[in-house]
C-alpha cells in the first residue's frame, strides 16, 4: 500500500555523519510507526530506530542511542535518520519500513508491512 524509497547513503569516514531520507508514496491506512533497520553481511536484520507518524514518539536500539537520532516531517511524508559518530560497525544497508502489526512489536521485522530497497551505508575506519 505504501511506496518508500530511500536516499542519502554513502561512504563516509569513522566519526562522520549521514542523513538518510525515506520518502513514502500511496495510501496509508491506521496508525503508522515508521521504523529503519539494517542488516549487515552474514547478520540478521537489525532494528535501528522507530517513530510513531502521530504522536511522534521516537525509540532506539541501545547501539545507536545518542548518536542517531529519527524524525519525520509528514507535511511531505518523509523520515530522516540523523546519523553522528559513525563507527565501522554500523556499515549495513539501512531499510525504511511503514506499516503496523498488532500483533506484533516494533522492534521486529514482522510489524512492518512496506519496505523500501535499501541504502548503503559504509563507514571506513
Amino acid at each position: 500500500q505504501v511506496q518508500l524509497v530511500e536516499s542519502g547513503g554513502g561512504l563516509v569516514q569513522a566519526g562522520g555523519s549521514l542523513r538518510l531520507s525515506c520518502a513514502a508514496s500511496g495510501r496509508m491506512f491506521g496508525s503508522y510507526v515508521m521504523g529503519w533497520f539494517r542488516q549487515a553481511p552474514g547478520k540478521e536484520r537489525e532494528f535501528v530506530a522507530a517513530i510513531r507518524v502521530i504522536g511522534g514518539s521516537t525509540y532506539y536500539a541501545d547501539s545507536v542511542k545518542g548518536r542517531f537520532t529519527i524524525s519525520r516531517d509528514n507535511s511531505k511524508n518523509t523520515v530522516y535518520l540523523q546519523m553522528n559518530s559513525l563507527k565501522p560497525e554500523d556499515t549495513a544497508v539501512y531499510s525504511c519500513a511503514a506499516g503496523a502489526r498488532s500483533s506484533s512489536s516494533i522492534y521486529v521485522p514482522l510489524f512492518y508491512a512496506d519496505w523500501g530497497q535499501g541504502t548503503q551505508v559504509t563507514v571506513s575506519s
